[in-house]
């Protein structure tokens, strides 16, 4: 007896959890100033709750890999909504340092399982048009943020408190877990080429695989750590830093719409290459520009940072396929723990900037404190912003590494195209 998958309907209900995932960043982006305040937080402790969520989906990444063709996709799924209901319940309910981290890394958990269950999914129902259908999906990780940091914002100047704001979630949450009822889910491609653990296990130390997760550690916190800092960093700008971030979303959600079109056009090693460049310029842009200028770094980022993930994930579903669902894991938990690591990173970069700029005669402590509009406040908004723009302009560094990198992946795959025509060339028969 033949089962049937409802291909559409699986796609459709991942995208749906993946924008549960988003809003989770998103929000949580929103949010991260307000923990500080109500909670009496510096901004390493800040950035330690927001590393949680990474912690989570790294974790979950590296588990979900081996377990998948285990315990089966709808279980995974499964998982995925039990951790995001409990995580999104015990925030509304946190009250401080502790109870934010631990409610954060079950959210993680959610993420992480969502994200290993999807491209394990999608690579196996689209086994001709992979990249293409994983930077399809992955729209709706951008999207998720744009729409969330609206929402965010929309509440928040509606006087809406962070505890509603963590509420939204929970409907869309329900939502997709609803729609993941009795459906069928598909054998991983890994399964279907008959590719046992061992050979999985052992392509995953292939040269070419260690060197992708190696890149990967480094554009996930190009990505994500930017995305997730960017309000607190640039809330001194003049405008609404929440938008900017929106703004940044908004340009990647069109960018992998588009990803079938551009993909004709330029090589999957030609687009990240390129995509690192834009990247690292946009960095610099955002550490040097002031007001509406910001903008335009802010275009120049997005850019850049539209296709790494799902071309990094797609890239090596093509060209490693055999990796199975153990590798995807690997690039998304790689990705992942890199941001887990580079989120403290960030927040104590920021807080040693802030004490570094701080005019004589005044006290950190002093400045955070003035909210009455006078010269004290002034001068910390003044402070934060150039703090913020000294800790993107360090970010550069990381996409600067991949310039090199993907230039020699790129020369690699090259050579190695090359080489596969020169073979067939010569082993078709001459014409007579």
């Amino acid at each position: 007896m033949t089962t049937l998958i409802n291909k559409k309907r699986l796609f459709n209900t991942s995208c749906l959890a993946l924008v549960v995932t988003a809003f989770t960043f998103a929000i949580r982006a929103n949010l991260l100033d307000v923990f500080a305040a109500e909670f009496s937080l510096s901004q390493q402790e800040v950035g330690e709750i927001a590393a949680a969520a990474f912690w989570g989906f790294t974790l979950a990444m590296f588990i979900g890999g081996p377990i998948c063709d285990f315990i089966g996709m709808g279980r995974m799924f499964l998982l995925a909504f039990i951790f995001h209901i409990t995580g999104l319940v015990l925030t509304i309910f946190a009250g401080g340092y502790w109870s934010l981290f631990l409610s954060t890394l079950l959210v993680g958990l959610g993420n992480g399982f969502v994200e290993s269950a999807s491209y394990a999914m999608v690579s196996s129902m689209y086994t001709s048009e992979k990249t293409k259908m994983i930077n399809k999906w992955h729209i709706w990780f951008p999207a998720g943020i744009a729409i969330g940091g609206v929402l965010s914002y929309l509440m928040s100047i509606g006087g809406a408190g962070w505890r509603w704001q963590i509420a939204s979630m929970v409907l869309p949450t329900i939502a997709y877990g609803v729609l993941f009822i009795g459906q069928s889910f598909p054998k991983s491609e890994r399964v279907s080429l008959g590719v046992t653990n061992r050979q999985m296990i052992r392509e995953c130390f292939r040269p070419l695989f260690l060197i992708m997760v190696g890149c990967m550690f480094l554009t996930g916190a190009t990505e994500l750590c930017t995305n997730q800092w960017i309000v607190a960093l640039l809330s001194s700008l003049g405008v609404p830093s929440i938008l900017l971030l929106v703004f940044i979303n908004g340009i990647m959600t069109l960018g992998r719409a588009n990803a079938g079109f551009i993909l004709k056009r330029i090589s999957t090693t030609g687009l990240l290459l390129a995509s690192a460049i834009l990247a690292c310029l946009g960095l610099l842009g955002l550490g040097l520009a002031d007001n509406i200028m910001a903008f335009v770094a802010a275009f120049v980022f997005a850019t850049g940072i539209c296709f790494f993930w799902p071309t990094m994930i797609g890239f090596v579903s093509e060209q490693l396929p055999k990796t199975g669902p153990l590798g995807l894991s690997i690039m998304g938990g790689a990705g992942l723990m890199s941001t887990a690591l580079m989120m403290p990173r960030f927040g104590a970069e920021y807080d040693k900037h802030l004490s570094r700029l701080l005019p004589e005669g005044y006290q950190l402590d002093q400045l955070k404190n003035a909210t009455v509009p006078g010269e004290a406040a002034t001068i910390w908004e003044q402070v934060k912003l150039a703090a913020g723009a000294d800790t993107l302009l360090q970010a550069a560094i990381l996409p600067a590494i991949l310039i090199v990198a993907f230039t020699g992946i790129h020369l690699y795959i090259v050579r190695v195209e090359k080489q596969k025509k020169v073979m067939m060339a010569a082993q078709t028969p001459a014409a007579i």
